[in-house]
């Protein structure tokens, strides 16, 4: 599966164009997972030149979760540690509507 289509392209605002917006307003466009774990990415911004997403990264500690940058090279190249044939997979149900909010205060995962 491509984890990014053209539809998704279409969607993503570039970087920094959510800066000063309230999260509530923020859409999260699409959402990134490794299988059999609590990785999850999802994506807010992207830069098509770079190939780099903006969106909120939890790799299963909620405590550590963040907002920051993230490549689509980066994506591509993580693996499952136990199972190598497990790869980061988009979220093919993803609501596109839900806010950087609701995933920043986990009330979506």
């Amino acid at each position: 599966m491509k984890l990014i289509t053209k539809e998704i392209l279409k969607k993503l605002p570039p970087i920094y164009t959510n800066e000063h917006k309230d999260f509530s307003d923020v859409k999260v466009v699409t959402k990134f997972f490794l299988p059999a774990t609590s990785a999850y990415w999802y994506v807010t911004e992207y830069d098509p030149i770079e190939k780099m997403f903006f969106g909120f990264v939890n790799l299963g500690d909620d405590m550590m979760a963040e907002l920051g940058y993230f490549s689509l090279e980066e994506l591509l190249e993580i693996r499952h540690p136990r199972s190598p044939i497990l790869k980061v997979e988009r979220d093919k149900y993803w609501n596109s509507e839900t806010s950087l909010a609701d995933v920043m205060s986990f009330k979506v995962r």
